[in-house]
């Protein structure tokens, strides 16, 4: 039985908002879709939605996927809450952010034709609702941030890649140019991706030994530390 006590306070809606990113022609991609209802209706838009009762705040997250992309096993991460108290002209809401990496090549693009979503370069983004700008920027660093401290792109790039696919991944990611050489040594220091015997012949005539990573190694997690010099 609820305490009187709770009657004592106002109700706020809880939302999730998800900043989607993938990975396509060397650009790392952001999935937004126009905002069905009022206020803002029709603009560009997060993915997103309200946690229902039953819910818990990642359970509602992977409800908007499995609805946006139709992928069940997506890699997802929290990454901030936004609770300023008129930051939806709509109502009092207070919004968490996930950040998820998504294989753009396996998603389901019925799904995402349908809801009228679209795929945008993070370099060329248009106007956003509300503080979506500032969710984005706070998924970019957060990605960054994993980055610097790990091997990612388990769950951007195919199973197999060459360290130059890798490096075009990282410079999609911190939107700067990074040395070859530089990129080679110290991805190759943190022991979490092994060479094929197979080479890729499409990127030169020598050709480049493809890679993977070793052990299904969470992409977002290790004690040792990149430092590339950005």
């Amino acid at each position: 039985m609820r305490s009187e006590i709770y009657k004592n306070y106002s109700k706020h809606y809880v939302a999730v908002d998800c900043s989607i990113f993938g990975y396509e022609a060397s650009e790392l991609k952001l999935l937004l879709y126009p905002r069905a209802f009022e206020p803002e209706r029709g603009k560009w838009s997060l993915m997103g939605g309200f946690v229902q009762e039953d819910e818990s705040l990642e359970d509602a997250a992977r409800r908007v996927l499995l609805q946006t992309t139709g992928l069940h096993d997506i890699y997802l991460e929290k990454a901030s809450a936004f609770s300023l108290p008129y930051r939806d002209p709509g109502s009092r809401v207070i919004s968490m952010t996930f950040v998820a990496l998504v294989r753009i090549d396996l998603h389901d693009k019925e799904l995402v034709r349908e809801s009228g979503a679209k795929w945008w370069p993070v370099t060329r983004l248009p106007e956003l609702i509300f503080d979506h700008e500032e969710m984005v920027q706070n998924a970019l660093d957060l990605l960054q941030q994993k980055a610097l401290i790990n091997v990612i792109g388990q769950e951007l790039l195919p199973e197999m890649f060459t360290l130059t696919q890798l490096r075009n991944l990282y410079e999609a990611i911190f939107q700067k140019t990074l040395d070859p050489g530089n990129f080679r040594k110290k991805i190759l220091s943190l022991e979490k991706i092994e060479r094929l015997n197979e080479k890729n012949t499409t990127e030169s005539k020598k050709g480049a030994f493809y890679y993977r990573f070793i052990d299904n190694h969470p992409a977002m997690t290790s004690e040792k530390v990149i430092k590339f010099p950005l």
